[in-house]
């Protein structure tokens, strides 16, 4: 018997599958499309678990529509500008472009190992000028749409990486990369207009609901933030000038106790020029991370500024004006009106300054005789607040506005806590700004004719800020306008622009007029499947769907929606080793003996720690070309689809991958039982009952496989098939009949599995007999109706409500021969000998339950 060679049947088929062009999109085709992306990967140079189990998914679902008859787009590329390549020129002396370039053919190999079905005459890269020529062109479209714009703001500012960092980059006030101490600077940054489509990006999120995670959705309606609230235009004392704050809670304006505006406000930095006690100050707010999560740990400052502000409903009442640490200038206004007894944030500001704090909504609609021990934030009714006391708190938001609006002091309004984009970086790597300055007119857009603006190949790193502001000659051209001497813009974008459309690249990446055309995008756009990590369910998901948006705006596109399904796979996890000098060991260090571990080199016990997602920093890492040499890529697939559903983490165990190669071999013993007899169409009239329970099986199977892959259930498809290949495997297959039948089994079995180990199945499916390849066919089995209806049903028999015994009837069977055979049943018999039988209940396919006296 013949022992099933991984290695050397994957790279056959592979081979074949490239000779042959299976895997290329027709765009001439009738077929119905279908369009599986993942989300593309860095090219760091090396293929991880987190890779294999990530682009097997989407590859599982790209073959599974191949087969059902479907034109297939399944493209690959690369998101290939950004920081860790010029960290890498600086480290090894190599220029970023040659570095990416080496990284992206080591993993183009590294991804083909695995067999992937990319059509690779797709693919993409996001550094190559053919790519981010359409990019620079859209910006300026956008530009000419209003859609684009620059201004000053204060922005994350990495001293170390020296560009801008997003929130999300920064971590607990430390660059996510450099882990530099984070400073707040302004600087002009070019911004795109994604708060304009604010309304619109939510309302779409509804349509999603259903093929989204939910807590993806979620994420992205908090992010959005919309509030309705007030726009409040407090008088500032002895001032022309008037403080604007934004509120979702004028309700409570009857307990406000202080006012506080952001270290950025104009109004702070108008005071700060004349008073070098809040200049400092405030630079020590522009110090502090800007993310939520930092913020909220924080402790909460102010200065108090002297300013008094002007209550609007009561007479004469004047609260203090602070600057404050925790008031951001992107966000709302820049400035709020503090009531401490009804926001906890508040609360711990006025502790900590001595402002009153009174309470202005109760639940029980009572003054409260005790001081608060913390700020009240649920519902309630009005007190201590005039004219809104007894209102439930919306009926006295209501009215405040109405107010605030009869005083002229203040208006509804709908807020966002969405923020326009900025797309500004100070790096070299990435794609190049299409715009001059010029001393005389101004900021001049690139004309399309010199599209596109590359980037200098003779750039000096030495970590001194961006290296386009030091290339000698680079920046320096003449004004497109007045011709005289201008500059370049030296910014390079943020790169989730390039990740934000490159999408609609894949429909028509070869087209150098324009970044595709819209005939094309049309007919294979929106994606109907895309793949990826729950860590980009925010910015990357919320700045493409956005883009798709503008691309509508110019005439470029007909969607809106760039992803109509999308699933979040969970992480690849392996439990952690440390030796006894505390350093982390890689599993492959690491021999297990039962629940203990040895290191292989010294001998020694090492300490065992919990399941993490594997990564570099604690070498808890298993590299996929050692898996896919010594068990083979089919394996690693296997184990990947069969261990846990594809939204949760995956626990990486040794016995996990043995079982999966244990699996393939049995199965290719199981090929060889089955070869030699023709897998003829079985007659389900002529089996005996044992013979037709395993072609009902057979056809069970194939039904429940093909909606757990229409569901992405991938470990209950493997399940399903493991458990009748079990049952083919007890086949004895001495006649003809069962020949015929365990040919015909294998047959279906085969095709079921092709998607998910795509080698083995070729392999298989050729030694059965076959001239044509399963890859590239439409192949699927279909499931015969008549054979996945049970005829017969397990009934049980209870007395008194108590199971008795089960009965296998004949579905629908009459009640009166369902009655009889229960009470023939010999378990049943013993039971009521003796007894009074006072009725019978019958539930027809279920239930007999036979009620005696007590």
């Amino acid at each position: 018997m013949t022992i099933y060679n991984a290695r050397q049947n994957e790279q056959k088929w592979q081979k074949k599958w490239e000779d042959e062009e299976i895997f290329l999109t027709r765009e001439d085709s009738d077929k119905p499309k279908y369009y599986v992306l993942e989300m593309f990967p860095y090219p760091s140079g090396r293929v991880h678990m987190g890779h294999v189990r990530n682009y097997t998914i989407g590859d599982v679902i790209a073959r599974f529509y191949r087969a059902q008859g479907y034109n297939v787009l399944y493209p690959m590329g690369w998101d290939a500008f950004g920081l860790p390549a010029e960290n890498a020129a600086m480290l090894n002396n190599v220029h970023p472009a040659a570095w990416t370039k080496q990284n992206i053919a080591a993993m183009r190999e590294g991804f083909k190992s695995i067999g992937l079905s990319y059509d690779w005459s797709r693919e993409i890269s996001t550094c190559d000028p053919e790519y981010y020529k359409h990019e620079q062109k859209y910006f300026l479209e956008f530009l000419k749409a209003g859609l684009a714009y620059q201004k000053e703001s204060m922005v994350n500012w990495d001293p170390v990486d020296q560009t801008v960092l997003a929130n999300e980059q920064v971590i607990e006030g430390r660059g996510w990369r450099s882990g530099a101490i984070v400073e707040r600077k302004k600087l002009k940054q070019w911004f795109l207009r994604i708060t304009e489509f604010a309304e619109d990006l939510l309302a779409g999120l509804e349509e999603l609901k259903g093929r989204w995670p939910d807590r993806v959705i979620t994420m992205q309606e908090k992010w959005i933030g919309k509030s309705i609230g007030a726009r409040i235009f407090f008088d500032i004392k002895d001032s022309d000038e008037k403080l604007e704050v934004f509120t979702t809670r004028p309700d409570t304006l009857f307990g406000a106790a202080f006012c506080a505006i952001a270290a950025a406000h104009p109004l702070a930095e108008k005071l700060a020029t004349s008073n070098q006690q809040l200049a400092t100050f405030i630079a020590q707010c522009n110090k502090m991370s800007t993310s939520q999560a930092d913020m909220d740990k924080a402790e909460k400052k102010g200065f108090d500024t002297g300013l008094k502000i002007k209550h609007p409903f009561i007479k004469d009442k004047e609260i203090p004006l602070y600057i404050a640490n925790f008031v951001l200038m992107e966000y709302g206004t820049g400035a709020v009106f503090g009531c401490p007894a009804h926001d906890q944030r508040d609360f711990d500001f006025a502790k900590k300054y001595k402002l009153p704090i009174v309470q202005v909504v109760d639940s029980e609609n009572r003054a409260q005789s005790t001081e608060l021990s913390e700020a009240y934030t649920g519902e309630g009714k009005l007190i201590n607040s005039d004219f809104l006391n007894g209102l439930a708190v919306e009926a006295a938001k209501e009215r405040a506005i109405q107010e605030l609006q009869k005083k002229n002091m203040g208006e509804q309004n709908i807020s966002y806590r969405l923020r326009d984009w900025g797309v500004s970086r100070q790096r070299y790597w990435g794609c190049p700004i299409p715009v001059i300055h010029c001393d005389k007119c101004g900021t001049v857009p690139v004309p399309e004719n010199h599209l596109p603006v590359k980037l200098p190949e003779d750039v000096e790193f030495n970590g001194q800020g961006n290296p386009l502001d030091r290339h000698p000659t680079w920046k320096h051209v003449n004004c497109p306008e007045c011709k005289g001497k201008a500059e370049r813009e030296t910014d390079t974008f943020d790169t989730f622009f390039e990740s934000s459309w490159y999408f609609a690249r894949y429909c028509d990446p070869k087209n150098d007029r324009e970044g595709f055309d819209k005939q094309k995008a049309d007919k294979l756009l929106p994606v109907d499947q895309y793949i990826g990590g729950i860590e980009h369910a925010v910015l990357h998901l919320l700045y493409a769907r956005f883009f798709t948006r503008a691309l509508n705006r110019i005439g470029a596109t007909s969607i809106k929606e760039p992803f109509k399904g999308l699933l979040a796979q969970g992480m690849v996890c392996h439990e952690t080793y440390k030796g006894k000098d505390g350093k982390w060991l890689y599993p492959s260090d690491v021999k297990k003996e039962g629940n203990k571990g040895i290191d292989i080199n010294s001998g020694e016990e090492v300490i065992i720690g919990r399941m993490e997602k594997m990564s570099k920093s604690k070498n808890n890492v298993v590299e996929p070309s050692g898996i896919i040499n010594r068990y083979g890529a089919d394996t690693a697939r296997l184990f990947m689809l069969s261990d846990s559903p594809p939204e949760r983490d995956l626990e990486w165990t040794d016995a996990g991958i043995e079982g999966a190669r244990k699996y393939i071999d049995r199965l290719w013993r199981l090929m060889q039982k089955a070869k030699g007899t023709e897998a003829q169409e079985v007659d389900k009239n002529k089996l005996k009952p044992e013979l037709l329970n395993i072609l009902k099986t057979c056809h069970k199977t194939i039904k429940n496989v093909t909606e757990d892959l229409q569901g992405f259930h991938f470990n209950k498809a493997v399940a399903r098939i493991r458990e009748f290949t079990n049952m083919l495997e007890a086949m004895t297959a001495e006649s003809a009949e069962e020949k015929s039948l365990l040919s015909y089994s294998m047959v279906a079995v085969t095709k079921l599995l092709n998607p998910m180990v795509p080698h083995l199945s070729e392999a298989i499916w050729q030694e059965l007999g076959s001239k044509q390849m399963l890859t590239g066919n439409d192949f699927w089995p279909k499931a015969d109706a008549s054979l996945v209806v049970d005829d017969v049903v397990t009934v049980a028999v209870q007395i008194n409500g108590k199971m008795r015994a089960t009965l296998e009837l004949k579905k629908d069977c009459a009640e009166d021969i369902a009655k009889q055979t229960a009470m023939n049943n010999d378990k049943v018999k013993a039971a009521l000998e003796g007894k009074e039988i006072k009725k019978i209940i019958f539930v027809p396919n279920r239930i007999i339950n036979v009620v005696v006296a007590a």
